[in-house]
């Protein structure tokens, strides 16, 4: 089993909240240790919003118990009921996410009545705050997310997996309900990429030289993501289509592959090259001559068309659309990626690391 870095951080931001809690000598340090663990954010920008948000919710919770604590006592009931309302005021102030910590503060507090109470019920509230901190100080020292890395990994990982099944079901040789299962797998792992694009997005750069080299990596990564899941439309149309392709002309047959071999190919050495590993060439039109043929594969489907069944042609023309819309895609890019690679060239590095 491999631990992911949040499991680490969260480890090590409950070790420093009840460290800390040790320190100062406070009563209760479990509480710093529980609030930790709900302040771990994934991002550091996340992490800074959190921070704020978490303030606010422990000093609404706070507020509340203490109020409540001296006028009704600490009676479960009472606990309960603060705890509603607790929870009303942060949906209503659209703050759900902070909700488990406020109900944290509001816990420790009415747990403690006594004739200090109040003196008892501000220790706990700091204790809770100072938990919060803990976490705030680890997401941002500890552990930096690598987004970069992750992002570009997870984009070669899934295109070369599509591409794999591309490649097999062109040849026949796919079993339908392995490749079924499979699509499945693969539309939950582009929905996982777009998270991580978001996670990627939302990291904020502190220097303006550094923010206007991340604004070319969205929209290059922004247009990667977009041309895999052209890539997985695609798979998802041969896969549909297998039997209606099989009974096509030879000659169509052999240009739908040919054509889409080199998409593929062309796709494979895109990714590459973005990060260095192929050469740099100045930007050429995917679709010129020598290259992903659009006319012959139309010309091809045309013919076919008028020598067939209407009803058959209805069927394979979204599959046609496909093919020329991921070849679009690609050459849009493609462009980028030269663009990218021809200017600024080190403001534009990629920061890839091992994991």
């Amino acid at each position: 089993m491999k631990l992911g870095a949040r499991i680490l951080k969260t480890g090590i931001a409950i070790t420093l909240a009840l460290f800390l809690a040790g320190i100062l000598q406070l009563p209760s340090a479990a509480f710093a240790g529980i609030s930790a663990i709900f302040a771990i954010q994934p991002t550091i920008y996340r992490s800074y919003l959190s921070i704020i948000e978490q303030v606010q919710a422990n000093v609404i919770g706070a507020a509340l118990a203490i109020g409540f604590g001296l006028i009704f006592g600490s009676h479960p009931f009472v606990i309960g009921l603060t705890a509603i309302i607790v929870i009303a005021i942060n949906i209503k102030l659209k703050a759900e996410s902070t909700i488990p910590v406020a109900l944290v503060t509001v816990i420790a507090i009415l747990e403690s009545p006594g004739d200090n109470f109040i003196e008892i019920a501000l220790i706990r509230f700091f204790t809770v705050l100072l938990g919060v901190l803990a976490a705030f100080i680890v997401n941002m020292v500890f552990l930096p997310p690598k987004y970069e890395t992750k992002l570009y990994n997870r984009v070669s990982v899934n295109t070369e997996e599509i591409i794999k099944w591309i490649r097999v079901n062109l040849r026949q040789a796919s079993e339908h309900n392995v490749l079924k299962e499979d699509i499945e797998k693969l539309k939950e792992q582009m929905i996982k990429l777009d998270q991580l694009y978001l996670n990627y997005k939302e990291e904020r750069n502190y220097f303006k030289r550094e923010s206007y080299a991340k604004s070319r990596k969205l929209v290059l990564f922004r247009q990667m993501i977009v041309t895999s899941n052209r890539s997985l439309d695609t798979l998802k149309k041969l896969h549909r289509l297998e039997n209606d392709l099989h009974h096509m002309p030879e000659e169509f047959q052999k240009v739908l592959k040919d054509e889409l071999d080199y998409l593929l190919y062309f796709h494979e050495e895109s990714l590459l090259r973005f990060i260095g590993k192929t050469k740099i060439q100045p930007s050429q039109e995917l679709t010129e001559e020598g290259r992903f043929n659009k006319k012959q594969l139309t010309k091809v489907f045309m013919e076919f068309h008028q020598n067939h069944d209407p009803t058959d042609f209805y069927h394979l023309l979204p599959l046609v659309a496909t093919i020329i819309d991921y070849s679009e895609q690609l050459e849009h890019l493609d462009t980028l990626i030269c663009s990218f690679q021809n200017y600024h060239k080190e403001d534009n590095e990629i920061k890839l690391s091992t994991e």
